[in-house]
């Protein structure tokens, strides 16, 4: 399973990339269905940008903000994000092959990257996944003790280069709208 995992976690977005002509090929989109998908995405690209602003990716392990409710919020904003995608292309084949793709792919990524941040940060990260679920958030904060307080930082977001989800949420969009235009369903 390791070696599955470590192939999906280098491969992922080439795979995504590749799973994109067929979503792209599937797809219905209106104005109104990639307008309510780029709401419905905006919320994942904001959970997303909020828990890129507090992790330090191999320096520290994150236990505040949003990482105090779930262990994963950049892959539950990930996971909105796709659902706006999902409604954007106003196709239930796209939207499951979209859904498809996230369960199988995530869940062997999340795994790995419990096992790297086990070793990484040993009795640290246990107390923190008691207290903490792997990914559907807790509705409390979790207070861990002992573990590094941090806040939200506009140049950790920066670092992490959060941006560019965004530009390739929209980069999706605006291709959503050229298939509605020039191949109308």
């Amino acid at each position: 399973m390791s070696q599955a995992a470590g192939w999906f976690a280098r491969w992922r977005v080439r795979l995504g990339y590749a799973l994109a002509v067929f979503v792209l090929w599937f797809a219905k989109p209106t104005p109104g269905s990639v307008l309510l998908g780029a709401i419905v995405g905006a919320a994942g690209l904001g959970l997303r940008a909020y828990a890129a602003g507090y992790l330090h990716k191999q320096s520290m392990l994150t236990v505040t903000g949003p990482y105090a409710y779930t262990r994963n919020p950049l892959y539950l904003g990930s996971s909105v994000l796709a659902l706006g995608a999902g409604i954007a292309t106003r196709s239930s084949v796209s939207a499951a092959i979209l859904v498809v793709y996230f369960a199988l792919v995530y869940a062997v990524v999340m795994r790995r990257e419990e096992g790297e941040l086990l070793v990484q940060h040993g009795e640290a990260f246990k107390t923190y996944a008691a207290a903490v679920p792997l990914f559907v958030p807790r509705l409390t904060p979790a207070r861990v003790g002992g573990a590094s307080r941090g806040s939200f930082s506009l140049a950790q977001y920066r670092k992490n280069h959060e941006y560019e989800a965004a530009v390739g949420f929209l980069l999706l969009l605006a291709i959503f709208l050229l298939k509605w235009y020039f191949w109308p369903a």
